[in-house]
């Protein structure tokens, strides 16, 4: 995905004793098709690791107005792509082509530099099928930053789940639940998939230090208290959470340890250095980033 800065407020209010902070994302357009924001926001920018986190989706892809994302590049980060329907073609600089489908997650680490495109295949994707996902930005580690790109993908058969009394949840990244994903980030992000059935209840453990719930689709309870899906909802830390529903719901939990300093972003870049931004910013424009093999209608850099 890519980004520019936005002013959407979060939404505040009355909480339970357990929840911090609740931020209601806003729509955006990132070429034609529209995505909720949920970070950074005015009243939250990071949740652990995680700098960035938009819901993609759900649309119904038609010709004309599918997910196309150009080239563009990327430094500081891993992004992490997971779908619930549909799928995307990912391509980048490293030579990489890979088909993500729903329960699979890809994770491109960005490190010195990459380049990548997102776009759904007419082949893979047929008009009237339902494009619905998410993608996340983890900052890395300080020590981290400059090291060298790469890419991963793991199928949804790889990704291990733990269920029962009406409850399933796939763990994507880090260690969640009793189980643990191939999947393992320098920065021990956690990001977990998470059903629950009607009338199921769920303890969501304090083990993860700074974590929220992304609430896909349906609504659970928290002491009482309502919360619709669309929401981003930030927990205390160290605060034992018991989730209930009265529906179907689905919800991605997402966090870790906090980052280890301030993080810069603008556009497509996260860095500790508000000068190596700017460097990035030259080296795009300047076409010294590595070019992605098949896609060369790369996104000119913002006020260029």
């Amino acid at each position: 995905m890519s980004w520019l800065p936005s002013k959407d407020p979060a939404e505040t209010g009355v909480m339970p004793e357990g929840v911090d902070l609740l931020v209601v994302p806003r729509v955006r357009d990132i070429g034609g098709f529209e995505v909720r924001r949920a970070l950074p926001s005015v009243k939250r920018k990071t949740v652990g690791p995680f700098v960035f986190l938009d819901q993609m989706g759900p649309t119904e892809v038609m010709t004309g107005s599918s997910l196309d994302v150009r080239p563009h590049p990327h430094i500081g980060l891993s992004t992490l792509t997971y779908l619930l329907s549909g799928s995307i073609v990912h391509r980048d600089s490293l030579g990489t082509v890979s088909t993500i489908e729903p329960g699979a997650v890809n994770w491109m680490t960005a490190g010195r530099g990459i380049a990548h495109s997102e776009r759904t295949s007419p082949l893979d994707t047929p008009s009237g099928q339902t494009l619905f996902g998410l993608q996340a930005w983890v900052a890395l580690p300080k020590a981290k930053e400059e090291g060298e790109p790469s890419f991963l993908h793991h199928g949804a058969d790889k990704l291990p789940e733990e269920s029962g009394e009406g409850v399933t949840a796939r763990v994507v990244a880090g260690t969640i639940f009793g189980r643990s994903s191939p999947l393992s980030a320098s920065n021990d992000a956690v990001y977990a998939d998470i059903a629950m059935a009607p009338g199921a209840r769920l303890d969501i453990p304090a083990t993860v230090p700074d974590r929220a719930l992304y609430l896909v689709s349906g609504e659970i309870a928290i002491e009482g208290q309502s919360f619709a899906a669309g929401q981003l909802i930030v927990l205390k830390p160290g605060a034992i959470i018991t989730l209930a529903t009265s529906a179907p719901a689905r919800m991605i939990l997402m966090g870790g340890e906090p980052l280890d300093g301030p993080r810069h972003i603008w556009w497509n870049f996260v860095s500790s250095s508000k000068e190596r931004i700017e460097a990035a910013k030259a080296d795009w424009a300047a076409g010294r980033f590595a070019a992605v093999p098949g896609d060369d209608e790369a996104l000119p850099l913002p006020g260029r």
